[in-house]
């Protein structure tokens, strides 16, 4: 399978690239990225066919449908980090909260959130094909709290790669932090950035088409790509889990083999949205994707009148700081599925330019078609927080945003929603303790010890042990002064 660009060809950069080129150049002419030329189909005997496999056989076939141009050996050894995940046989428990509502919970991987569900076997294939290609690789990562520990994760130590990660001061929860700034591999470099996800990712992108900074790293021999879902690599890996829970659902005798369900995706970049999207595409029977935002509600708003408006606009610090975000890049590849690479280009020129596009009230509709959304005050997480807990189920803030469209966007009750979990709830504990208790926590070890005793719940290593790790990645800069640091940590 090859890929092409978003925004068109610009005579420069080849007109369409394997897998293994798109994810290590991804981005494409004009400042856009790489989509799949065409998608494979699934029909009703492929899912019947891995109606009981494992999630790495099913990972694997659909792969397989992709054609990717990696090595077999390659993908069963990406494919074989879900066995460090809490449970080999199933690393993504589909969890029943009420009768139409299961919650697929992707955060049970070494990070504790869902990116790990990508980024761990992207990492892998990632650095093979730069050794085998005997090629070294910068990587960058912007994040807004689960990318970059997802991303340090799965490249530290790694042959022939390097990292860049950088993330919003003050802009993540502590234990995020916690988990970016105590990483010590020496091929790992943490960068906090004076300001917000945006503009850690407006960062990224410069870098990424900058001629200079390319030469530079060219003198080096050093070759740039990207962590962040901008690359394909990343979206592949993310349909997979929206099959296997749909699947768990059929097992679990939920739903039927066919029938039609609801995903409720809570959207920050809009890659997690982008993979349920794929799937539904290539056959997954998906009766509409509900996207779940915060008090950024940019995405709400584009949904519902088809306008992407940021003008006068800044990032709004909310209780589930992931999904702290404007500009999502993924939404590019939605546009160019649907509506082709000139008009793709004339939107995000026109949102690079203006802050600002609105579809025309036929793509409104085509969009409407697929999508529908509706975002979550804090207060509206904390009261969803605490229903939920009374009725057993312990979540994060990101994962409550999903009980709002979930009440307010369903047509058909009838249908069963899958609802995403991003994130353990050990990784915004003041938030969660706040919400079960109505008490104010000022540290997040005092708040994981209370949610735990709490809800009996146990804390994992992975967070716990962090509170007694040295802090090494202590470089906090503007961001005009984030294309020297990198240069700097290269001529170690």
């Amino acid at each position: 399978m090859n890929f092409i660009e978003t925004r068109g060809n610009d005579g420069v950069k080849p007109t369409s690239q394997t897998f293994s080129q798109a994810i290590l150049s991804p981005m494409s002419s004009f400042g856009g990225i790489y989509s799949p030329e065409s998608l494979p189909l699934f029909d009703d005997n492929f899912l019947q066919s891995h109606l009981n496999s494992s999630y790495k056989t099913l990972a694997k076939a659909v792969l397989a449908q992709f054609e990717v141009d990696i090595d077999n050996a390659v993908i069963d050894d990406a494919l074989s980090l879900y066995d460090q995940f809490d449970d080999p046989n199933n690393p993504v428990p589909v969890v029943k909260v009420y009768d139409d509502l299961y919650v697929s919970e992707l955060f049970h991987g070494p990070t504790r959130a869902f990116k790990d569900m990508a980024l761990q076997p992207f990492g892998k294939v990632l650095s093979s094909v730069a050794q085998a290609r005997n090629e070294k690789y910068l990587i960058l990562a912007a994040t807004s709290g689960d990318t970059g520990p997802a991303a340090l994760e799965t490249f530290k130590n790694q042959d022939n790669v390097q990292v860049i990660c950088m993330y919003p001061d003050g802009g993540t929860s502590d234990v995020q932090r916690l988990q970016m700034v105590t990483e010590d591999a020496d091929n790992l470099k943490v960068i906090g950035i004076h300001g917000d996800f945006d503009d850690a990712q407006t960062a990224l992108k410069t870098l990424l088409v900058s001629d200079a900074f390319r030469e530079a790293l060219q003198q080096k021999h050093i070759s740039v790509s990207a962590a962040n879902s901008v690359n394909f690599g990343r979206i592949i890996f993310q349909t997979l889990y929206h099959i296997y829970s749909y699947l768990a659902l059929v097992r679990q005798g939920a739903i039927q083999l066919g029938e039609r369900v609801y995903l409720n995706v809570p959207s920050g970049n809009f890659g997690n949205a982008l993979g349920g999207y794929y799937a539904y595409k290539m056959g997954l029977p998906v009766e509409q994707i509900h996207i779940a935002s915060n008090q950024n509600n940019i995405l709400t708003h584009f949904i519902r009148t088809g306008e992407y408006d940021l003008r006068g606009k800044s990032v709004i610090p909310t209780s589930s700081p992931a999904m702290d975000i404007l500009k999502s890049s993924n939404i590019e590849r939605i546009l160019f599925d649907l509506f082709g690479a000139e008009r793709t280009k004339e939107l995000m020129l026109q949102l690079d330019s203006e802050k600002y596009y609105a579809l025309t009230a036929d793509e409104l509709a085509q969009v409407q078609a697929i999508f529908a959304a509706d975002f979550a005050s804090d207060e509206d997480v904390k009261g969803y927080i605490k229903q939920a807990f009374d009725v057993g189920y312990l979540m994060c803030p990101h994962t409550a945003t999903c009980f709002k469209p979930y009440q307010t966007c369903r047509k058909d009750p009838a249908i069963k929603t899958i609802a995403y979990s991003t994130a353990e709830w050990t990784k915004f504990s003041p938030m969660v303790a706040n919400a079960l208790t109505g008490e104010s926590y000022s540290g997040d070890e005092v708040a994981l010890k209370a949610v735990s005793e709490l809800a009996n719940a146990p804390i994992s290593e992975q967070i716990a042990s962090l509170f007694n790790k040295p802090i090494t990645q202590k470089v906090v800069i503007d961001k005009n002064d984030i294309e020297s640091e990198i240069l700097a940590f290269l001529e170690r």
